[in-house]
């Protein structure tokens, strides 16, 4: 079977307010004043101690405050489930997509945090893997984790679609050679990086996504 690998935050779930008011909270113990929640997004997608990094750094702190991390790391354990959800209609695509290939996750967020959103959601038995920021993989847009996949699941690079919302995810797919759709309702766009050259699908909403699969997968067979 193909296989679809998926991004998680701001490609299968909308965790901006979480994450932002993690942040925020975190700031708040050294006395910062509070950032924007779409500032908090434009800094998502490299992993946590990127995010705290640029976070400090925005509120006017040492970006290499020792003890933030951690900070930040009990506080969003706790706030992990209170906004985020999955964006509308992920579900329905998820199971769509699943009767045509096997799908798998691979996201900067450790594997942790990333295993109960996904039981949380009920979506944990959609996935026969999961790479976390914290695998023995380095983290995207290394593309380690993407081939680790493909290997596992016996893919090619022509069976492979990578499915991601930001650059990092655009050239992780480019350099594992294989397919990219770019969610755009994600994360990426909030913070203009998209710089594309016309080769990747692309999908305005989970529907779309949906639809974007379908057709590829279609596509693939006719060849």
């Amino acid at each position: 079977m193909p296989l679809i690998v998926f991004d998680l935050d701001g490609t299968l779930i909308d965790s901006r307010l979480d994450l932002a008011e993690s942040t925020n909270e975190m700031l708040a113990s050294y006395g910062a004043r509070p950032l924007s929640v779409d500032a908090v997004a434009a800094m998502v997608g490299e992993g946590a101690r990127i995010l705290i990094a640029r976070a400090l750094a925005a509120a006017g702190l040492d970006p290499d405050e020792p003890d933030a991390l951690n900070r930040f790391l009990e506080i969003y354990d706790r706030r992990l489930l209170v906004h985020t959800r999955p964006y509308a209609g992920v579900i329905e695509m998820l199971h769509e997509a699943r009767a045509r290939a096997e799908l798998a996750v691979l996201t900067n967020k450790p594997e942790a945090p990333t295993r109960r959103l996904l039981e949380a959601f009920e979506m944990s038995g959609l996935f026969g893997r999961v790479v976390g920021g914290d695998s023995a993989f380095p983290r995207k847009p290394d593309p380690g984790g993407l081939q680790a996949l493909m290997r596992e699941a016996g893919a090619t690079t022509e069976t492979t679609l990578f499915v991601g919302d930001s650059m990092i995810d655009v050239e992780t797919a480019r350099r594992a050679g294989t397919r990219i759709c770019v969610a755009l309702y994600g994360f990426g766009r909030l913070r203009g990086e998209l710089v594309l050259t016309g080769e990747e699908l692309l999908a305005d909403s989970p529907k779309e996504l949906g639809r974007v699969i379908v057709s590829a997968l279609t596509a693939r067979r006719r060849r």
